[in-house]
């Protein structure tokens, strides 16, 4: 069975709160349970107009106590922006909380601009200290030995399942040595994705936290009545992204009917190359390009990610998408004739 999860970066629409989106995320949180999905992870990202999940221990914590069956995780927490311990304690503090629902899953970039790295009192010198931060880290969670000197309380004992997160080929080598569960971001990075989950598959060493290769991927999704009403409702994010790499990042803008007046062809070209791993369309037409994607990457597990400016649009989605995963299931169970 093919697994399938939520990754929701709580957006503010325009017109809209922070509160609201935090609303959103709730509401969506237990549609998401309803319609099967198997975790719902939050990213940590800062000075973003458009996303309210900056606090992302915060929000997790929130999401985990209005759901009851899903695993709720970040996706991810970028450890370059802190100290091991203290994520070790928030995570701790949270596994404590919701026994056996809690996944973190680690990032090496900033998740932010350099202005804003500085704010976060980010260390800023040349040398990349990430894969010993994720070993301390681990430590954490482990069973401390009794002269252990530094714990993390609530942390130590749980074993809080650690992913390693990734947009290019340096996460797949650290999560292959490590023996650690991988996630790539191809919903907005797909460049690297082949290259990255060869080498993790062919690199990877069995671990004490997992005996063969776990890959999950991202995919973007935007799921309507009709392939018009899809693209329609897609428009937002494609618009959002276009001002996010042009520097000039907002809230999550209402979608156009001609998006050439807000891009240019060749911004768009751009953002349609970075998002072309997506699912777009009505039901029908979503099913079979999430089978696509699943035939041709054969993940251990799907992530779904989209931002529509309506949240009941936003809903709808979604359900398309777990209704979409489930008909895939259903085929791929079926004896050979």
């Amino acid at each position: 069975m093919q697994r399938f999860s939520l990754l929701d970066l709580a957006p503010i629409s325009e017109g809209h709160t922070a509160a609201d989106a935090l609303a959103n995320t709730i509401d969506l949180a237990r549609a998401a349970e309803r319609f099967g999905y198997h975790r719902y992870w939050l990213a940590e990202h800062h000075n973003m107009p458009g996303i309210a999940s900056a606090a992302t221990a915060v929000v997790i914590g929130h999401v985990a106590a209005a759901t009851k069956t899903m695993r709720i995780g970040a996706g991810g927490i970028m450890l370059p922006n802190h100290a091991p311990l203290m994520v070790a304690e928030q995570f701790g503090t949270l596994a404590t909380l919701y026994p056996d629902r809690i996944d973190l899953g680690l990032g090496r970039a900033p998740g932010t601009d350099m202005a804003t790295a500085r704010a976060l009192r980010r260390h800023m010198a040349p040398e990349d200290t990430f894969p010993q931060d994720v070993q301390e880290l681990i430590s954490y969670f482990d069973n401390p030995p009794e002269d252990a000197r530094v714990r993390a309380i609530p942390g130590a004992g749980t074993k809080v399942p650690v992913w390693i997160l990734g947009s290019s080929l340096f996460g797949a080598q650290l999560a292959a040595y490590l023996g650690l569960p991988y996630a790539f971001a191809s919903h907005f990075a797909p460049a690297m994705l082949e290259q990255a989950l060869a080498i993790y598959r062919n690199n990877f060493q069995p671990s004490e936290y997992l005996q063969k290769p776990y890959a999950m991927i991202a995919a973007g999704v935007c799921g309507a009545e009709t392939d018009e009403e899809a693209m329609f409702l897609r428009s937002s994010q494609l618009i959002a992204f276009a001002r996010l790499r042009s520097g000039k990042a907002g809230k999550l803008p209402r979608p156009l009917d001609d998006i050439d007046t807000e891009i240019s062809d060749a911004v768009l070209m751009q953002v349609e190359q970075a998002l072309s791993l997506s699912a777009t369309g009505s039901p029908e037409t979503v099913k079979r390009e999430l089978q696509a994607i699943i035939e041709k990457h054969q993940p251990d597990e799907l992530m779904l990610t989209g931002m529509i400016h309506d949240h009941q649009a936003r809903i709808r989605s979604f359900e398309i998408a777990a209704d979409a995963m489930k008909d895939i299931n259903a085929i791929s169970n079926q004896p050979a004739p």
